[in-house]
């Protein structure tokens, strides 16, 4: 996000309380849809849609994010538990490692340089998406635990937590296209069972968000709300959208949020230029 976005907006600038009511709830739907749709938390979406619509800074967007993600991800988690597309023993042992990851996250962006690390990633979701294009996914996949398979996906619940923690990406859209790609899982049961993974991390987050002061009770029930309801949409359109195309759609949403990341990397290098050119003197 540009500097602009890290400072408090303007109340005199803000929209009208009905008026931002609907934008809070407008959010909450298209986040809503796309946790459902794509087995992702929505934060990727939901946080630029708080920053140019409820004028929220970018702090208090991404911690009301995160909070409304975990309604979202409750319900999207019942729909397809009920559809007997959850795997709980995969989804435990990927939220293990996520919520350990999280925390190397956290220590990880106070100590390693972010401009290897964000390009580094940047590369990651863009191998991700270019195999998704040529993926056919089976709708019926099974994750098979095995001796070899089950450290597998703790490490891969360690990258999630990681990745959460460095760059505020949902856990979904690393763990998605993993679980499908090399541990043989269906598209649906991939999906449903990584929301049911990204549930621990997000409380966890949003209790640590509480404590300093970031979360809004008020914005982040709103948005919630919103995105639980409208998440049984997007469950809704995923069993009704063919594994092909809603595979082709999930790499559209990756390189969206590697745009969006690559964007965020080219305004934050200025930033680093003046300290770059005094140490060259």
């Amino acid at each position: 996000m540009s500097a602009l976005a890290d400072l408090p907006p303007d109340p005199g600038l803000g929209p009208h309380p009905a008026v931002r009511v609907l934008l809070l709830v407008a959010t909450g739907v298209v986040g809503g849809v796309l946790s459902g749709l794509f087995g992702v938390g929505g934060g990727i979406v939901m946080v630029p849609l708080l920053i140019m619509l409820a004028r929220l800074d970018q702090r208090r967007a991404a911690a009301t994010s995160l909070t409304a993600i975990v309604p979202a991800a409750i319900a999207g988690s019942i729909s397809y538990a009920l559809a007997g597309q959850i795997d709980i023993l995969v989804a435990v042992l990927v939220a293990a490692g996520g919520i350990g990851g999280s925390l190397l996250g956290a220590r990880l962006l106070r100590s390693l340089p972010m401009g290897w690390l964000r390009w580094l990633f940047i590369v990651l979701l863009l191998v991700v998406a270019v195999r998704l294009f040529f993926e056919v996914p089976a709708r019926a996949g099974v994750i098979e635990l095995t001796p070899l398979s089950m450290p597998g996906l703790v490490i891969l619940g360690v990258v999630m937590g990681v990745a959460s923690g460095l760059f505020g990406i949902g856990g979904g859209i690393v763990v998605v296209p993993v679980l499908v790609a090399l541990f043989g899982a269906g598209d649906l049961l991939a999906k449903g069972t990584s929301l049911l993974a990204i549930i621990p991390g997000a409380v966890t987050g949003t209790i640590a968000n509480a404590r300093v002061g970031l979360v809004d009770v008020v914005d982040g029930a709103i948005v919630g709300v919103a995105a639980a309801a409208a998440s049984f949409l997007g469950v809704a359109l995923a069993s009704a959208l063919s594994p092909q195309l809603s595979t082709l759609l999930f790499a559209a949403l990756i390189l969206a949020v590697t745009a969006q990341l690559i964007v965020r990397a080219i305004r934050d290098q200025p930033r680093t230029l003046p300290s770059a050119a005094r140490t060259a003197r």
